[in-house]
């Protein structure tokens, strides 16, 4: 065997068994068995009377990754979708074909209606596929800013929109953001309306030329290697940004989220399946790590609701997602959504075993309790699971803490699903 191959493979061998090491239960759960799931389970309810799955009949509710309420106090979603994704995706693969734009869509969460968003002024020649998404909320009905994270053909950008409540399926294009800080931007978390967080989920792209990539890309996902970050970017009036790392070493830095407060922000780690905590400084947005809590699932995006429970979303089976992503016949992904509610001060713990030897979320046919120990902080309880078969690919959940309502949408699913108690 050649020196520098057998070198080679010495390297990956360290890093696959410090992976894990670091994550051997969802390794074990999520890589090498497929979770036990139910066709379907709703927390509050049979999934076939509480759960229904909105469709638009040209197909351009599809595939949507990300999902955001307007207003929590006028809960409008907006959602991007698509369609595209198995010939366009810049995380996953293929980089096949990046011509045919994706959808934005506003979702009246009172009657379920649709509409789509028309971008425009959008420039003719721009390539259109959202990822993450961030709306301000409409003050006494003024126009809200949208940005939107667009993996484009040359490079991913982020968009900036003006989106007013008079004309509500139109957003106006104001200006593309880029930045050589933007290497894998990923989601957004919203400071004000010039300024944002934003995630990076790697450092080494599909973008790089074979064979550094589909290689690279791969081993930093599968290896769980801490080259991800977190920005915080400013948007200055000329249109040109100021860029400051926040958080540094994160392993597929994913969703992102802040909490109703602004004191707590929670960064998601996909490859280690981890939620990270940080203090927040609401004056400088300066962040201080707090603690992590695992998830049994590979999280993919997150969000607050207004009671300040974190909604977390992600994929339970990775090889069956690669699997759907790959078109393979038959195939089908699942997926799972939990709710991280802050344990009271009153609940004390004489030690930490005694904490993650606990056993909870004990209503779901699978509970998290068998695949991770329990957080000495948050209570963990499933919201929705799926084997696939009802609702796959699971990568955003909202919550209405208004009504209770979920809101769902899946990478490779076909519409949106919401479900209500």
């Amino acid at each position: 065997m050649p020196v520098m191959l057998s070198r080679v493979l010495t390297v990956l061998a360290v890093l696959l068994a410090t992976f894990i090491y670091r994550s051997g239960r969802l390794v074990k759960h999520g890589i090498f068995t497929l979770p036990a799931l139910p066709s379907s389970y709703y927390v509050n309810g049979d999934v076939h009377t509480h759960c229904t799955i909105l469709q638009e009949p040209a197909h351009t509710l599809d595939y949507c990754e990300d999902m955001t309420f307007w207003d929590h106090l006028d809960a409008d979603g907006h959602s991007g979708c698509d369609p595209n994704r198995k010939a366009w995706n810049t995380v996953m693969g293929p980089l096949r074909n990046p011509e045919p734009r994706a959808y934005l869509w506003l979702v009246d969460t009172v009657d379920n209606s649709l509409q789509r968003i028309e971008l425009d002024g959008y420039p003719e020649e721009h390539n259109f596929h959202p990822l993450g998404m961030e709306v301000t909320p409409s003050q006494d009905g003024a126009p809200s800013v949208l940005y939107v994270v667009n993996h484009a053909r040359e490079k991913t950008t982020i968009e900036h929109f003006i989106i007013s409540p008079d004309i509500p399926t139109q957003a106006l294009w104001k200006r593309t953001l880029s930045s050589p800080w933007f290497v894998s931007p990923n989601a957004l978390a919203l400071t004000s309306e010039t300024s944002f967080y934003v995630s990076n989920d790697h450092l080494m792209t599909r973008r790089l030329p074979f064979p550094l990539a589909p290689a690279l890309p791969l081993v930093e996902s599968i290896a769980g290697l801490p080259l991800g970050w977190l920005s915080h970017v400013t948007v200055n009036p000329d249109g040109t940004i100021t860029h400051e790392i926040a958080a540094l070493g994160v392993a597929f830095a994913n969703g992102v989220a802040i909490s109703p407060d602004g004191t707590t922000l929670a960064l998601s780690s996909t490859s280690l399946g981890q939620v990270y905590f940080y203090d927040r400084n609401m004056t400088t947005n300066a962040l201080k790590y707090r603690e992590t809590v695992s998830l049994p699932f590979f999280n993919d995006n997150i969000m607050f609701d207004e009671e300040g429970a974190l909604i977390a979303t992600g994929h339970p089976h990775f090889p069956s997602l690669i699997a759907v992503a790959a078109n393979k016949t038959d195939a089908r992904a699942p997926s799972w959504a939990v709710s991280l509610t802050p344990l009271s001060n009153k609940t004390h713990f004489a030690k930490s075993a005694h904490a993650a030897d606990r056993k909870y979320d004990l209503r779901a046919p699978l509970s998290v309790s068998e695949v991770v120990p329990a957080s000495e902080e948050w209570e963990v309880e499933t919201l929705f699971q799926s084997d696939g078969s009802v609702f796959g690919t699971s990568c955003t959940t909202l919550r209405d803490s208004r009504t209770g309502s979920l809101y769902m949408v899946g990478l490779y699913e076909e519409g949106l699903m919401v479900c209500r108690p």
